[in-house]
Parts: C-alpha cells; sequence; structure tokens
C-alpha cells in the first residue's frame, strides 16, 4: 500500500475528501472508517453533518466538522416493524429534502473558503441514500464518490429490483415467501427487501433514486471483499458504467481511531470475558435502529436462560417495540442465569467478536455485524429484522454456512435448540475460522483490499472539478 502524503500534489497542495453520511450508527461507522483509511494515505477530511446523531469532534481533532442543519428528527421507536421501517424511508427522503439548501449553502462557502487557501478539493464520499446531496455537489462542480454500507449482493439486488416487481417478486405474497428466485441466487422471496403492500411504493422510490445516486456518481465503494463476495462484485462490474472498489473489510484496513459509537459503550464486559473459557459465550446483539417485540424478548430470555451456555446480551435503550413495556426481564431470568450471564445496554462489539472467550454471535445480521463476525471466525444465529438483513443471513446460512437460522415465532424451546445448535457445532466453526482466515489475507499489504484501495487512492487523485 502507499503511504502518507500520496494525496499532495505538485509539493504543496493537499488534497481534501468531504464525507456526508446517513446519520444511522450502521452507516456512520463504515463512512468514518473510510475517512480513516484515506487520512492515513495523505487527503485532508472534511465531514459534513446532520444535528441529529451529529458526531463529536473531540474525537476526531484532525477532521473538520460542517453542521447543515434542517433534520433533527428520525423513526420513531415503540413503533410495529413495518411502522419503523417505512417512517425511516420517509425520513431519509425528509432529510434530503431539508438538508439540500443549507447544505448548498455551506458547501459552496467551503469551497471558497479552500480555493482562497490554495487547497484542491478532490470529491465528496456520500452515503447511497444522499441522492439529492449529490446533486447539489456535482452542480457545484465538485464529483461524487457512493459509499454503499451493505453488501455487493444486496446492490445487485437493487439492479434488479425492477425486474423482481415486473414478474411479480415484489411486493411478496404471504403464499410464496418460501419459493426461489432463480433470477437471483441464492435468494428466497422472503430474503428481498420488501416491506407489506402499503410500503412497496416508498421502498421502490428508495432504491431507485440509490441506482441514481451510484450510476451518476464516479464510483462506487463497498465495505466488502472478494473472497467473500466475488461474483457479485464480478456482476456488478460487468452490469454498471462506473468504477467499482471493494475495500473491505473496513473496521480491518482502517487505522486504529476513537470510536465512532452513538452509545457509550460499557467496557467493563471485556473484563468479565476474560473470566471465561474459550469459545464459551454466547454474544448477543441486535444493532442500533432494529426492534424486537415484548413476547420475543421474553422468549429470548427463557431460552438463553435455559441454554446453560454463559452470555453477554446487549439490551440497548428502546429495544423493545411496545411502549407499555418497562425492558424488564422477566421473573425468574436474574436468578437462573446468576453468575453466568452479562446484560449491557451496549458494548464495543470489535473488541466483543474477537475475544477468545466469545463462540457465537446471535445477530440481527446488519451488514457491519456481519463484516465484523466473518472477520473474527465467529458462527452466527441469524434473526434478521428488516431490510438488507434477511438476505444477509441468507448468505450467512446458505452461501458460506457458518451460521443458524432462526425465523419464524419465537418459542423458548426454539431459542434454547438454536443456541445448542450455534454453539455445540463444530464444523460451523472450523467453517468459520477458514472464512477468517481468506479475510486476513485480503487486508495484508498484497491482499486485493490493500490493491483496491491503491487503485480507489488514484481514482480519487484522478478526478478534477469542472
Amino acid at each position: 500500500m502507499g503511504s502518507v502524503g500520496d494525496a499532495v500534489t505538485g509539493g504543496s497542495r493537499r488534497r481534501r475528501v468531504l464525507f456526508f453520511p446517513l446519520p444511522f450508527q450502521g452507516h456512520i461507522n463504515p463512512m468514518f472508517q473510510l475517512a480513516g483509511l484515506l487520512h492515513a494515505r495523505g487527503f485532508a477530511v472534511t465531514f459534513f453533518h446532520t444535528h441529529f446523531n451529529a458526531p463529536d469532534p473531540s474525537r476526531h481533532p484532525d477532521y473538520d466538522f460542517v453542521p447543515v442543519p434542517g433534520f433533527d428528527n428520525t423513526a420513531e421507536g415503540n413503533s410495529s416493524l413495518d411502522t419503523v421501517v417505512q417512517v425511516t424511508l420517509e425520513h431519509i427522503l425528509a432529510m434530503n429534502r431539508a438538508c439540500e439548501a443549507p447544505f448548498r449553502e455551506r458547501l459552496a462557502a467551503l469551497l471558497r473558503r479552500k480555493e482562497e487557501e490554495k487547497e484542491d478539493v478532490a470529491c465528496l464520499v456520500a452515503d447511497a441514500h444522499l441522492l439529492s446531496l449529490m446533486d447539489v455537489t456535482r452542480g457545484l462542480g465538485v464529483p461524487t464518490l457512493v459509499l454503499r454500507t451493505g453488501s455487493a449482493a444486496c446492490f445487485r439486488l437493487f439492479v434488479a429490483f425492477p425486474m423482481l416487481c415486473d414478474k411479480g417478486y415484489q411486493p411478496p405474497q404471504e403464499s410464496q415467501l418460501d419459493a426461489p428466485v432463480p433470477e437471483l441466487p441464492p435468494y428466497r422471496v422472503r430474503d428481498l427487501i420488501s416491506t407489506n403492500a402499503a410500503g412497496h411504493g416508498i421502498i421502490r422510490e428508495v432504491i431507485s433514486r440509490i441506482m441514481t445516486a451510484a450510476e451518476s456518481s464516479s464510483g462506487l465503494i463497498f465495505n466488502t471483499f472478494d473472497a467473500l463476495e466475488a461474483d457479485e462484485l464480478a456482476s456488478l462490474r460487468r452490469d454498471l458504467t462506473v468504477p467499482v472498489f471493494a475495500i473491505g473489510p473496513l473496521h480491518k484496513l482502517s487505522p486504529a481511531a476513537l470510536s465512532s459509537s452513538l452509545l457509550q459503550q460499557d467496557r467493563g464486559c471485556l473484563a468479565w470475558l476474560d473470566s471465561q473459557p474459550p469459545a464459551s459465550v454466547l454474544y448477543v446483539s441486535f444493532g442500533s435502529l432494529a426492534s424486537v417485540s415484548a413476547s420475543d424478548l421474553v422468549e429470548t430470555a427463557r431460552g438463553i436462560a435455559g441454554s446453560g451456555r454463559p452470555f453477554l446480551w446487549v439490551l440497548r435503550p428502546g429495544l423493545v417495540n411496545d411502549a407499555s413495556y418497562s425492558q424488564q426481564l422477566p421473573e425468574g431470568f436474574d436468578a437462573a442465569t446468576r453468575g453466568r450471564g452479562v446484560v449491557v445496554s451496549w458494548a464495543p462489539q470489535e473488541e466483543v467478536l474477537t475475544h477468545p472467550s466469545v463462540g457465537g454471535f446471535w445477530t440481527h445480521c446488519g451488514w457491519n455485524s456481519t463484516m465484523e463476525a466473518v472477520c473474527a471466525g465467529v458462527p452466527m444465529l441469524c434473526r434478521p429484522c428488516f431490510g438488507d438483513q434477511m438476505g444477509n443471513a441468507r448468505y450467512v446460512n446458505h452461501v458460506w454456512r457458518i451460521g443458524v437460522e432462526l425465523n419464524g415465532q419465537l418459542e423458548r424451546s426454539k431459542v434454547q435448540a438454536a443456541i445448542e445448535t450455534l454453539m455445540g457445532g463444530a464444523e460451523l466453526r472450523q467453517r468459520a475460522k477458514e472464512l477468517k482466515s481468506r479475510a486476513a489475507e485480503f487486508v495484508t499489504e498484497t491482499g486485493s483490499s490493500s490493491a483496491n484501495v491503491d487503485k480507489l487512492v488514484k481514482h480519487i487523485m484522478s478526478l478534477r472539478r469542472d
């Protein structure tokens, strides 16, 4: 790989890369990891951000931050899953509308200032959801790159979405959920990104905007690597007219940096993990946005208690989508699990998954969590909730074969059986270790992900403002 200073041109003019993440944890983390990677290669960094879920500049003293007013809300918790998905998508569209004018003003001011300072602005790297803000950027003559925070397989689904609608796979019919989608293996209908019929229109609009953002950009960046998604990346490189860069796993390639977590991490759980036997602990976390019903939480707790396994369970505020639920674990849970489990509100997940005592991960299958588990060699118990999580779970279970599915109505007996299969699965663990080894090869100096970072840096250096 190249070294710091790659982004200095003519011996004096440093190039600056602008970033604008979607203000949700799963989108903020990879954007900061990419920024760290490019900053280490000599680029100056500026982050634009909303007031909602604003980053803490004190954690990133080497970066500049520009707040963009106009958007301060997101989907409300304590709602049904379909409602949360639809409201979240509506807020993404609202963010584009609300931030467009103030972003134009602040970007124009930054460009004038950097011109006076004789500093080049190379490009904006934006989340794929921020089409309106990318249009503003190109209108001011700045090239744009898209960071897609999901998998290449998921984006292949986006490419095929009009076909899926034309052939009747979308919106899905209840009777067809287990039917295969032969045009898009290995998916079944239930694995596609979908919601109820009432929400189909907004899903289609958001996917269309993501595709427009990608196809009108100067390049598409994925947090993935060829050993994990070789066929999917090859398909995208054939079907898209823009360059495609697979530079993951970002959390392994990016230099060590302060956390960009929006929630306070309980690091005390790491000391407890130190006291546990190797590969003995079940780690349970459903991410920063997914929610569960009160009854599912109770059955999860009963199943964990009945499994007899040591566990570390993340119960973040707002996890339960029932306003009347007090987020208390069921009576008898503490007594049944005393001495063999820890419950925290948030955990330093990368460190937890790489801890030698962790032997399995019960996950919602968000892409960041999936990548972190793959790179840690930890098999997964998959309970996807919405969006791309169903497709990610399909790959974990059916393609890479490093996971266990837990679908349908949750019952404590099903939970116990799934935990036993996961924690006692020698073949699952072996395949997970093999995939971990392959991932490690890709982030070495001679690995393809490192070579792709070199290509991305050269591509950014070649971009010129209109």
